[in-house]
């Protein structure tokens, strides 16, 4: 039995609007997608926008200048060492594949330098143009080069840091972090600055909070109405 009929009436009418506006989300109504994914898209823009740091392990990578470096690194499988020589051969280093195992040796600042302009190749989303670069990975994967360069930065850190040469290491590992990570993971997302789309991330975020407080008072009025209430009696 309902306890007060306007109370259980209002919160209903919210129900239904609340479940409308819900169904509305759900239809590929912005640029062909759905609210969720239209806002999920531009939230990764956003980021991929704020997180370019090539131009600054640019500067990092400069204090290895003149650093030789001369590392065996252990690939996951034959073909993937086999193709990171030809990496490592174009940035102007010597590569010599054994099975999985890598030995690299040459400038490590030119090295370093190769992993950054495929990784923000990569970052400005122009797969074509390094399958151009490398013809060997003409029929993998766009992000297979990102990948190799991952593991062999992950094998400089290691090797390096086992010859107590941290430094150097360490410049591996934030390219790696930074840059090419990045660049893998957000390969084929736009890149957009949050200045530019400051309207619709701040209707998004006061919408969010408007929709669940929305959805709230309507239960609570559908529940009083219908004479639910919590006592502490």
């Amino acid at each position: 039995m309902v306890h007060n009929k306007k109370e259980f009436t209002g919160g209903s009418v919210l129900l239904v609007i609340f479940f409308i506006v819900l169904f509305a989300m759900f239809q590929p109504i912005f640029d062909g997608h759905n609210a969720m994914a239209y806002l999920d898209n531009l939230y990764n823009s956003i980021s991929k926008g704020s997180a370019y740091y090539v131009d600054d392990l640019r500067e990092e990578a400069k204090s290895v200048a003149g650093y030789q470096i001369n590392a065996k690194i252990r690939m996951e499988n034959e073909s993937q060492a086999a193709d990171s020589a030809a990496l490592i051969t174009k940035a102007g280093g010597m590569a010599e594949a054994s099975g999985r195992d890598l030995t690299v040796s040459g400038d490590y600042a030119g090295i370093l330098s190769a992993s950054l302009d495929d990784a923000d190749t990569m970052y400005h989303n122009d797969g074509a143009a390094l399958k151009a670069k490398y013809p060997n990975y003409e029929n993998r994967d766009d992000r297979q080069i990102l990948y190799d360069w991952n593991t062999m930065l992950a094998g400089f850190d290691k090797a390096l840091k086992e010859q107590y040469a941290f430094e150097q290491a360490k410049v591996a590992v934030n390219i790696n972090a930074k840059v090419v990570e990045t660049a893998y993971n957000y390969y084929k997302v736009t890149p957009e600055n949050i200045k530019d789309k400051m309207g619709i991330v701040i209707f998004s975020l006061l919408f969010y909070v408007f929709y669940t407080m929305w959805y709230g008072f309507a239960i609570l009025f559908v529940f009083e109405g219908w004479g639910l209430k919590i006592s502490g009696h």
